[in-house]
């Protein structure tokens, strides 16, 4: 399926526009370069990326390295796609299969570019009822919201769950997937973005400028956090014992475990996987009709250092989203 248009290398090697940076630093350190395109190993797949969502994990690798440690290196975890080859070994998609995944965090990055190679496991079939930038929105946020409450929290029906961010990327989906699963939701959320969480289906948003949740929230069984700091000491009280608190930040505030301890609960902290079951049961709500993302921008990829600024506010509503293949056929 390769384009007949393809830039090949004095040596015969197809190239693909990435944004690549060369140094840690400001959004200044983003480029568009003409880099190698990869190839597919054993039980691997190639995939045309058409839309791919920037996250604030990118924007803090970009800056500090963090898991990847120093540059060169291309950032980007979540994509939706069109399989362009397979490796050895790959029977579960075929090409011209419109796929969406995440690659494996951290060491799996490489999905702001224009091809991108990644285990056949970590991709699932794109639903034919969202186009490339609502899929590609949706991995790695969803899957973290997806593993923090189905898997480590194990949600029920019956549980009360408090989200905090509820209209950020990875609560929005969070309050989608608890009510999917039949829990009361409450979220946090300032106030100009309570008609959004309660649309969602938030049974309760609170705004936190104005009232202390710590107060105001008692005897919820799950509290999702993505804010971290204080927020996770403060969550522990808004739990009934055997409750659990999920943070997805990788930093624990001192003192979390031992005041979990205390109070008869558990508390987690969460790094998001690569996950092909995972991903299926994503594509399964999207079918369904309970989960969509909320598009908080578009970028063509030469602007990626626009959506990293836009995400470092810390003010934006769902996700923001290169559209690396911008045509007739990026519905997929």
């Amino acid at each position: 399926m390769m384009d007949s248009t393809t830039e090949r290398t004095d040596d015969g090697q197809a190239t693909m526009r990435a944004v690549r940076q060369e140094e840690l630093g400001g959004t200044d350190v983003l480029r568009i370069a003409e880099i190698p395109r990869p190839k597919p190993g054993i039980s691997e797949i190639l995939v045309r990326v058409h839309a791919a969502s920037v996250n604030p994990t990118d924007w803090k690798h970009r800056a500090t390295g963090r898991f990847l440690g120093e540059p060169p290196f291309v950032l980007g975890w979540d994509l939706s796609g069109v399989v362009e080859e397979v490796g050895l070994g790959v029977t579960l998609f075929k090409p011209g299969d419109a796929v969406f995944g995440m690659l494996p965090y951290p060491d799996g990055s490489g999905a702001h570019a224009e091809y991108v190679v990644g285990p056949t496991r970590a991709f699932a079939h794109k639903p034919d009822e969202v186009d490339h930038v609502q899929a590609g929105a949706m991995p790695l946020a969803a899957l973290t919201a997806w593993q923090s409450l189905v898997d480590t929290a194990r949600l029920s029906s019956d549980d009360r769950v408090l989200v905090h961010a509820a209209a950020g990327g990875v609560g929005h989906f969070a309050v989608q997937i608890a009510k999917a699963r039949g829990a009361y939701v409450i979220g946090t959320a300032s106030a100009p973005k309570h008609d959004l969480v309660r649309d969602l289906g938030a049974d309760e948003v609170i705004d936190y400028r104005e009232v202390d949740f710590a107060e105001a929230v008692k005897d919820v069984d799950v509290v999702l956090d993505t804010i971290g700091g204080d927020y996770q000491l403060r969550s522990l009280r808004t739990l009934k014992p055997g409750g659990v608190l999920v943070s997805t930040i990788p930093v624990a505030a001192e003192g979390l475990r031992e005041e979990a301890e205390r109070l008869g609960v558990r508390a987690e902290i969460i790094l998001v996987e690569a996950d092909h079951a995972g991903m299926r049961s994503i594509g399964a709500l999207v079918r369904s009709g309970r989960l969509r993302a909320t598009i908080a921008g578009t970028f063509p990829l030469a602007e990626a250092a626009r959506a990293h600024e836009a995400g470092e506010t810390g003010h934006t509503t769902g996700k923001l989203v290169l559209v690396v293949r911008d045509d007739e056929s990026a519905s997929g």
